[in-house]
């Protein structure tokens, strides 16, 4: 403590010095905020890696698909609530696998096959119920066919799985035009309730253990579900009054005219993008399906752009699509379309075959076209720890 009488000056120690850190001590570099990247991003990407998954059967090619994108998660997956969806997704896409393979095996597979695995007592059906059975032989082959064919679906699932643990749902509907808003903040309210909702019920069942009461069977559930779908009800009704607060719903006057454009615009586009999926998903429409699918998607877009203008609102701190998004974005488009040449080009490698039953190869180049999609691990920043990359105002 200094004495009476005697000032600390501005910038002095009470020794006379000067307050400063001795020469030669590093400075603390100051912290730079790291911008995320635009959640549309994750989902092209995402999306890129699935389409690829539907372009082969390979459970080779499938597996570097899916260790792809969770190499992917696990670096750059931020920690956020919202962020742990991964693991559902993954379970789900091991769900999928065990239900094709007992479909398999108790309905059977048109695959013919010599390897008989095991063979079920076959339960007789009428006439009516031709081309069914139930029981019989099971074969190798139709379970090989039934696991590649399974495996395909589980890989899709976990790239879209991928998409929502690295995609900030909020900081995606701020993102969507102004045509799609209602409907972007009818799904962003959906995915944040149902967390509450599981919560609350755990929390419940909880506090029901602890006094001696039962959680499991009908009375359990009753006396759970109670009290939880009341709480729902008071957060919709608490979110309703914020939204109605904040000027949601409010539209903005259109003319006519531009209304019906925006309608026409819309159907047609949509009614392209079916007709062009069509296209490409059959062989006979392999020389329009591409065409008209970008014709169609051009005036979705043309239309939704026409429809934001009935829409008041304004965007706080929106996210800009930079370069790495530009790079994330393409890294998912060229796995899709270098797996796509690979099966027009050599079909036998991306769909090995099962009658006869063969063991299946690992293709170089296709596997080195997977491996780009690996990119986003390095460009991207890293998550900060035990914080969310960035805050958004509620």
């Amino acid at each position: 403590m200094p004495s009476c009488g005697q000032s600390r000056l501005p910038g002095r120690s009470p020794q006379g010095g000067t307050g400063r850190a001795p020469a030669g001590t590093p400075t603390p570099a100051p912290r730079t905020h790291r911008t995320p990247l635009h959640p549309g991003a994750w989902w092209l990407w995402a999306l890129g890696l699935g389409t690829a998954a539907t372009r082969t059967t390979n459970p080779l090619l499938l597996a570097l698909l899916v260790t792809t994108s969770a190499y992917v998660v696990a670096t750059r997956r931020p920690h956020a609530p919202w962020s742990r969806s991964y693991g559902a997704f993954v379970r789900l896409a091991l769900a999928v696998l065990l239900v094709r393979l007992a479909f398999a095996v108790v309905l059977g597979s048109p695959v013919p096959g010599t390897h008989t695995v095991v063979t079920l007592p076959e339960v007789p059906l009428p006439d009516w119920a031709q081309g069914i059975r139930l029981g019989g032989r099971v074969t190798a082959e139709a379970l090989t066919f039934a696991l590649y064919d399974a495996l395909r679906l589980a890989t899709l699932l976990v790239c879209v799985g991928a998409a929502n643990a690295l995609a900030n749902p909020s900081r995606l509907l701020k993102s969507l035009p102004g045509a799609l808003y209602e409907l972007g903040v009818a799904v962003v309210v959906a995915l944040t309730f149902a967390p509450h909702l599981i919560a609350d019920a755990q929390r419940l069942r909880a506090a029901r253990r602890l006094r001696g009461r039962p959680d499991k069977g009908v009375r359990g559930l009753l006396h759970v579900g109670l009290p939880v779908l009341e709480g729902a009800l008071e957060r919709s009704v608490a979110l309703a009054a914020a939204m109605d607060a904040r000027g949601y719903g409010r539209t903005a006057e259109v003319p006519p005219a531009v209304r019906r454009t925006t309608a026409a615009l819309t159907l047609g586009g949509l009614l392209g993008v079916c007709a062009g999926t069509y296209g490409l998903l059959t062989a006979e429409g392999g020389t329009y399906g591409v065409p008209v699918l970008l014709a169609g998607l051009a005036a979705a877009l043309a239309g939704l752009r026409l429809g934001g203008r009935r829409t008041l609102r304004t965007r706080y701190r929106p996210d800009a699509w930079d370069a790495r998004a530009w790079l994330v974005t393409a890294s998912g488009v060229a796995v899709a379309g270098l797996l796509t040449l690979a099966a027009s080009r050599d079909p036998a490698a991306l769909h090995p075959g099962v009658v006869p039953l063969v063991a299946p190869t690992l293709p170089l180049w296709p596997a080195a076209a997977v491996l780009i999609g690996l990119l986003p691990a390095f460009i991207t920043p890293a998550p900060e720890a035990g914080t969310d990359t960035r805050k958004e105002p509620t």
